[in-house]
């Protein structure tokens, strides 16, 4: 079993994130019209400019280190059955070596990426 480089609630609480930004959709309706309080929930699901959750969850990944964003990406492709969890070391090597760009950009445009990094082999002490 391999350590991860940050503990399995930060995971949970980042696929929380995930989840609440991949649940907006774009706003397509400019006059929401109709009932006041069916626009609030309206509005709710759609993402604005400057979003905050997205802003947050893009400032979170972006603040890890190599290694973190790494062994993140790592867990994606091992939840999304790209990888095997066996081979972790070389997965997390793989993930730092092929990425180019914004981990949180990589990450948010991948569907699901909640789901996949719930689905990755990580235990409640932290290991792979």
């Amino acid at each position: 079993m391999a350590a991860l480089p940050f503990n399995a609630t930060r995971i949970e609480e980042l696929v929380l994130r995930f989840n609440a930004v991949m649940a907006k959709e774009g706003t397509d309706i400019s006059d929401l019209g109709g009932n006041a309080t069916d626009d609030v929930v309206t509005a709710t699901l759609q993402e604005t400019e400057g979003d905050l959750s997205r802003n947050e969850i893009t400032q979170e990944i972006e603040s890890m280190n190599d290694e973190q964003q790494g062994a993140l990406v790592a867990l994606f492709w091992i939840g999304r059955g790209d990888a095997e969890p066996a081979a972790w070391e070389q997965t997390k090597a793989l993930a730092r070596q092929q990425h180019e760009g914004l981990v949180s950009r990589y990450l948010l445009g991948r569907p699901m990426v909640g789901e996949y990094l719930t689905v990755s082999e990580v235990s409640a002490h932290g290991t792979i």
